[in-house]
């Protein structure tokens, strides 16, 4: 199983990781079951420089982190996004028109603005969770958005016949996917404080929404929606984690 976790670190990440040899198809979609790894290794590797920082203003913090975030991650699942909301806007509900949208190279500027946006709602949440010094929802968010992506491939068709994602989706373990989702979540449940289910189901929440608005216009998922799924995802998992920071909401919870 080396192979297909080496898989998930050089497509997910650049972190410097060289395959010896091609990787088969089974290895591709095995690579799946390591993404929520994937996941905790780029939250420890951000909370790693978070407290290397820990004595820098929290605005130059926030900011950093930010920016080691997209480098260490390539800009991937940003890509997608910005191909999607391009898709989305310019297919004006045609199905054929937003794929073919989707696979243009070539940034639009609703795209633009949407990495924009994430890029600043990440930067303001990333900012209050430094000032609170709460890490554990910065981890959870990168997990769950990776987490997901396993029950994105389980649950909804790929709509591509070629590329990464239709290798992921032809090829991923379903069993072991379904083992993996079940202990992230009772994970979750064991070692986390009874309020961060919030968060877990926030990101459920987020991703059954996203989920409905693909079969509705394109009647499943692509690589781009895969990629808008994890920023969207952990974008909001960050905005609910501060603005419940200082309600009452998690004391409501805990009593229950």
């Amino acid at each position: 199983m080396i192979k297909p976790f080496l898989i998930a670190v050089q497509f997910l990440t650049r972190l410097p990781v060289r395959l010896t040899t091609q990787p088969s198809e089974k290895d591709i979609g095995y690579s799946l079951l390591f993404y929520p790894l994937i996941g905790l290794i780029i939250g420890f590797l951000l909370i790693g420089l978070g407290w290397l920082l820990s004595s820098t203003p929290p605005l130059v913090t926030a900011a950093l982190l930010v920016t080691f975030w997209i480098l260490l991650t390539g800009g991937l699942h940003l890509d997608g996004l910005a191909d999607s909301t391009d898709a989305w806007i310019g297919g004006m509900g045609d199905r054929i028109k937003t794929l073919a949208i989707m696979k243009d190279p070539n940034c639009g500027p609703a795209g633009i603005v949407a990495i924009v946006l994430i890029i600043l709602l990440k930067f303001a949440a990333l900012y209050t969770l430094v000032i609170e010094n709460e890490w554990i929802a910065l981890l959870l968010a990168i997990i769950l958005a990776r987490t997901l992506l396993l029950l994105l491939f389980l649950t909804t068709p790929y709509v591509r016949n070629n590329g990464l994602g239709s290798s992921l989706a032809a090829n991923q373990p379903r069993r072991w996917s379904i083992s993996i989702l079940s202990a992230v979540f009772l994970s979750m449940l064991l070692l986390t404080d009874l309020r961060y289910l919030l968060l877990a189901l926030t990101s459920v929440i987020t991703f059954l929404f996203l989920r409905h608005l693909m079969f509705q216009r394109i009647g499943g998922t692509t690589g781009d929606t895969a990629g808008a799924v994890v920023e969207i995802t952990e974008t909001t998992v960050l905005l609910i984690s501060v603005i419940t920071l200082n309600t009452n909401i998690y004391s409501i919870i805990e009593l229950q």
